[in-house]
């Protein structure tokens, strides 16, 4: 009894810990600016105000519109292909598909900033330099790995007599993909749809470093530019941390209850 006591006791204290951040986040977006000091910050308002938030998403809206432009389209695209590549990777075996999947596979561990430079250059000849195209074409070849990797465990679990059935039946690549495999994927979809979504949405390096146009970059970079270059406004400063965590946080609350049972279909057997 002492011992179940004690660890809750402690489970207590280590949520309260991870819980302070947010504290300290919501009680200062809704603090007029007298209120904010250093002191003060672990009080809540005395009076609640929304100029915080006001100001944030005046400054900040047209960059969170530029971050539903990059994200949407990224991340569907990202999902699509990388679905049909787990579908060819899983089900199509041919030589070389192995080692194919491995040099996929690879494409996770290359560091961000080792490849800076040539993609800039390579932006810079297509043309895409400096736009949100060029961004979500980022995005979508560097999520490309992962979502490859989920889809192919997912449809490793399903029975290759379906793709054998659907053969006999006249059916060719893609309209096995389409008929039998796609309506079935929905639990993939939503594990890559919350992975990319989220992922996209927060990443900050290809952003600043793709995006130099202020008006074109998304809302990461523009949450950066928040701070004023001589007094720092800190309750704008967490009221714009909280707008741009809402579109995630709208997206876990949504589709969560799906993400656990999508993220484990395709790892155990039966």
């Amino acid at each position: 009894m002492i011992r179940k006591l004690v660890i809750y006791i402690l489970l207590v204290v280590f949520a309260l810990f991870f819980l302070m951040p947010v504290y300290v986040l919501l009680a200062t977006s809704f603090k007029p600016l007298k209120e904010v000091g250093l002191v003060r910050m672990w009080f809540p308002p005395n009076e609640f105000s929304f100029d915080g938030f006001v100001k944030a998403f005046n400054k900040l809206a047209p960059n969170l519109r530029n971050s539903f432009i990059l994200v949407i389209p990224a991340t569907l695209l990202s999902a699509v292909i990388g679905s049909i590549n787990g579908y060819v990777l899983s089900k199509l075996k041919f030589r070389g598909s192995d080692f194919l999947f491995a040099l996929v596979l690879f494409g996770m561990f290359i560091p961000y900033q080792s490849v800076l430079f040539p993609l800039i250059r390579f932006l810079q000849d297509i043309g895409l330099y400096g736009s949100i195209w060029g961004l979500v074409l980022v995005h979508v070849v560097y999520g490309l790995p992962i979502t490859t990797l989920i889809f192919r465990n997912y449809y490793s679990e399903v029975p290759t007599e379906l793709i054998e059935a659907a053969g006999i039946d006249g059916a060719g690549i893609f309209k096995t993909y389409l008929k039998v495999l796609f309506p079935i994927s929905l639990p993939g979809f939503v594990v890559v749809v919350i992975w990319q979504f989220t992922n996209i949405w927060n990443e900050f390096l290809f952003a600043v470093t793709v995006t130099s146009d202020p008006t074109k970059q998304p809302i990461t970079v523009a949450l950066v530019n928040l701070a004023g270059s001589q007094v720092v406004e800190w309750n704008v400063q967490m009221a714009g941390a909280l707008l741009a965590a809402l579109p995630t946080l709208i997206v876990y609350i949504l589709l969560g209850k799906y993400f656990l049972r999508g993220l484990l279909a395709g790892s155990v057997k039966g």
